[in-house]
C-alpha cells in the first residue's frame, strides 16, 4: 500500500465544526469524503509534530483531534529529519516562521512516505513552494514526498 503522512490541517478540518465559509466548508466535506472513502487505501502515519499541534488549543477540540491521531503509527523525528528541515528553511523553501511545516516535510521525506496530505496551501500544497522544497530535498539527497490536498488524492 502507498503511505500517507497526515498533516495537522487535515485532522483539524476533519474534527472542526462545519464552517460558514463556503470554501472551508467544501474542504471539510472533501476531507470527510476522503476519510470515509479513501483512507483505507493507504498506510497512514503522523509524527510527534502532529501530536504536539493537535493537542494544543481548546481542550474539548484537542481531545477530538487526539482521538483521531491515536489510531496511527507515529513516525520518529530523527536527527536526519531535523537536518533536512533546517536545510529546507536555510534554502528559504519555507519561511523561517513556518518551522513546523518544514519539519512535516522532512519527517515524511526521511521516512520515504509517498504523500503528505494537507490543507496548508500557503506553505505546503502550493506549486511554487513545492518546487523549492523539492530542490532543497534533492540537494540533501532525499526524494520529496508528494504534497497534496485530499481532493488530489481522491482516486479515479
Amino acid at each position: 500500500m502507498e503511505s500517507v503522512y497526515l498533516e495537522t490541517t487535515l485532522i483539524s478540518y476533519l474534527c472542526s465544526r462545519p464552517s460558514r465559509d463556503l470554501l472551508v466548508a467544501a474542504h471539510q466535506q472533501v476531507t470527510s469524503d476522503w476519510w470515509s472513502g479513501r483512507r483505507g487505501a493507504f498506510d497512514c502515519f503522523v509524527s510527534q509534530i502532529v501530536l504536539d499541534e493537535v493537542s494544543a488549543g481548546e481542550p474539548e477540540e484537542a481531545r477530538k483531534r487526539m482521538e483521531i491521531v491515536e489510531l496511527f503509527p507515529v513516525l520518529e523525528v530523527t536527527e536526519e529529519s531535523q537536518v533536512l528541515a533546517k536545510a529546507i528553511l536555510s534554502r528559504e523553501a519555507i519561511p523561517a516562521r513556518a518551522v513546523r511545516d518544514a519539519a512535516h516535510v522532512a519527517v515524511a521525506a526521511v521516512h520515504n512516505i509517498d504523500y503528505l496530505l494537507t490543507w496548508n496551501c500557503t506553505h505546503l500544497a502550493n506549486a511554487q513552494v513545492i518546487r523549492r522544497i523539492s530542490l532543497a530535498c534533492n540537494r540533501e539527497g532525499y526524494h520529496m514526498t508528494t504534497i497534496c490536498t485530499p481532493e488530489e488524492l481522491m482516486g479515479g
